[in-house]
């Protein structure tokens, strides 16, 4: 069900800081008639550690709605209380989401063991599939491929999306978990080789920008032509590093608003990139033709 390309839907805020319904709402409809393989609602791209938890189910709800199952939902349901992403899991189940990508436990940093446990808590509290997280450069914990291939044998753990940055941690992991496990690409600049490897795709930033040229990326490398997909990596590698170029979604969130996609609003401890990263966001939407496209969309 997760295959391809999906995108980590940032989460639009008005000015006084509340949820841009009516901008989300735009967001998530431009992405199905772009033809996203599947969306990820408040993950962390979606700023969920700040959100309400009535907030982030009205996320979820709106995303739904949008798509009007057209293509999947992956909702985003992690933290490091396990009771409380048990609860939100039972919920999200409820909301009749698809599945849930669940973010390793940040600061408590558990042990193998702990990780264990904790995942399969989560699977106790509901039947939807569930994608691992893994994003040691945010929640200061690695996910082993041998801690992996042991949350692999949990029943409805079904993937990973797999962030650490390490290409031979990539080629380990196809090593030691089944066939069918699921091991998609968290950032996009390495899309390509993850699934040179056998990846099933991506959870993609990017995507919010480009979500038509992502996903074409994505089902390039699936066909095998790579040729393709290079010459897709090659024209926007730029835009994936300067997504990236202040803590993510801060970029992102700004090349939005000039595409007239969003207001340019955030929800502290988020701010506003500064003027140095909003031109160089600026350049580069300029190279490749996205501030042309908002332009003519006006």
């Amino acid at each position: 069900m997760f295959t391809g390309c999906g995108t980590a839907l940032v989460t639009p805020f008005r000015q006084d800081g509340s949820l841009d319904e009516d901008a989300l709402r735009a967001l998530v409809r431009w992405q199905v008639e772009s033809g996203i393989h599947f969306l990820v609602p408040c993950g962390t791209t979606g700023e969920s550690p700040t959100l309400t938890k009535q907030e982030h189910l009205r996320v979820v709800e709106i995303t739904l709605e949008e798509a009007k199952g057209k293509v999947p939902i992956l909702a985003g349901c992690g933290g490091y209380c396990t009771r409380e992403v048990a609860e939100l899991a039972a919920e999200l189940e409820r909301m009749e989401v698809d599945g849930l990508l669940s973010v390793t436990p940040y600061y408590n940093r558990p042990t193998p063991d702990g990780l264990y446990e904790h995942y399969s808590a989560i699977a106790r509290a509901t039947q939807l599939p569930i994608v691992v997280y893994n994003v040691p450069g945010r929640t200061g914990l690695n996910i082993k491929p041998v801690t992996l291939a042991r949350l692999a044998s949990i029943d409805n753990v079904v993937g990973v999306k797999e962030a650490s940055g390490d290409i031979g941690q990539f080629a380990e992991i196809f090593q030691v978990v089944p066939k069918a496990f699921s091991v998609l690409s968290g950032d996009d600049s390495v899309t390509l080789p993850l699934m040179a490897l056998g990846g099933a795709g991506l959870i993609s930033v990017a995507s919010n920008e480009i979500p038509a040229e992502m996903s074409r990326l994505c089902e390039a490398c699936a066909r095998g032509n790579y040729e393709e997909a290079r010459k897709i990596h090659r024209r926007y590698h730029a835009l994936m590093e300067v997504n990236f170029t202040e803590s993510s979604p801060g970029p992102v969130k700004w090349a939005l608003s000039v595409m007239g996609r969003i207001q340019p609003n955030y929800r502290l401890p988020m701010v506003p990139p500064t003027a140095e990263s909003k031109a160089k966001i600026e350049q580069v939407l300029a190279a490749v033709g996205l501030t042309e496209m908002a332009a003519s969309a006006d």
